[in-house]
């Protein structure tokens, strides 16, 4: 096997593992993204010559063409939580869609969101929604991912709230009846990559990949600080309240919640009944409190050392 696949956003935090788990099936990986010093940390994670960093923009079809041109299969993981979604989420979903058909790319793997629905609500869901739709249009073949939230190592879910625990004697909950399904970045970047390697078993199918524990928003708090050996006091914060933080504290630095953050709370975050998931993949999700406490230490009182300084 020696497939070229491109991934944009192959940089970040769901990247570097796509990546890994790309080159050790044996694909060469190129890693498109607006700063390319972004991808260094993919070169160490696979042999010599076998990933390189290429600069582009999804949002200029132009630059996606460029970019893509002799790959086997293209892989979009661009996402953004706040600004321009339909630059990013909608016409850069397209512009890779298309330029994948364009180079003759056998294999084309949009990875979306739970949730993705273009009458949602939030912007962010609505625009994930329409990105889905771009792709189909542009590549009718094409693989669409939906993971849960995700876990893992450099997250910035679960390590915002042990951070948060750590540091405060009290921890506001909001929306904490809401319902998340956690999957592991490693498992998710596992089913991408065997994804965008066999189009004739997973082309033109969607998938939603969410881990095997649901926990709502106060229980998902709640194992996170006694992850730590914390026990801040968990202070439920009504809604009428939490809905007015977020729609007029939301555009402050620091905020604790956006509107269209809010927006997205109102809903679960867990895969849909009947919605073909890691099984079509063979892939057996791990649970959260299989790994995150190997990273999460860091936030014990004593890290590493903390069962030593309390014996």
């Amino acid at each position: 096997m020696n497939e070229l696949v491109t991934v944009f956003g192959g940089g970040g935090f769901l990247g570097r593992y796509v990546a890994q788990e790309l080159m050790a099936r044996g694909a060469r990986v190129r890693v498109a993204q607006r700063d390319p010093t972004d991808a260094r940390v993919v070169k160490p994670l696979g042999g010599l010559g076998q990933s390189q960093a290429v600069v582009a923009d999804i949002r200029d079809a132009d630059s996606a063409r460029r970019v893509v041109a002799g790959s086997d299969a293209v892989i979009n993981l661009v996402g953004i939580l706040s600004g321009d979604f339909g630059a990013f989420h909608v016409d850069g979903a397209r512009n890779a869609a298309a330029a994948a058909k364009a180079a003759g790319a056998k294999a084309f793997v949009q990875v979306s969101a739970i949730g993705a629905d273009p009458a949602a609500e939030s912007r962010y869901a609505a625009s994930k929604g329409r990105g889905e739709q771009a792709v189909r249009e542009a590549f009718a073949d094409a693989t669409i991912i939906r993971p849960s939230i995700l876990f893992g190592r450099e997250d910035a879910f679960v390590n915002r709230f042990a951070r948060l625990a750590s540091l405060a004697p009290v921890l506001p909950v909001i929306r904490g009846g809401v319902r998340f399904q956690p999957a592991w970045v490693v498992d998710v970047a596992r089913a991408i990559a065997i994804a965008a390697l066999d189009p004739l078993r997973f082309g033109g199918k969607t998938f939603e990949l969410g881990g095997p524990q649901t926990l709502s928003m106060a229980e998902l708090l709640q194992w996170t600080a006694r992850a730590i050996g914390r026990s801040p006091l968990m202070l439920p914060v009504p809604d009428p309240l939490a809905g007015a933080m977020a729609r007029f504290g939301g555009w402050l630095p620091g905020a604790p919640i956006t509107w269209d953050q809010w927006l997205m709370l109102g809903r679960d975050n867990v895969v849909a009944p009947g919605a073909d998931g890691f099984a079509a993949f063979a892939v057996d999700p791990v649970p959260l409190d299989a790994v995150a406490p190997q990273w999460l230490v860091r936030y014990r009182r004593h890290g590493r050392f903390a069962e030593r300084a309390s014996a």
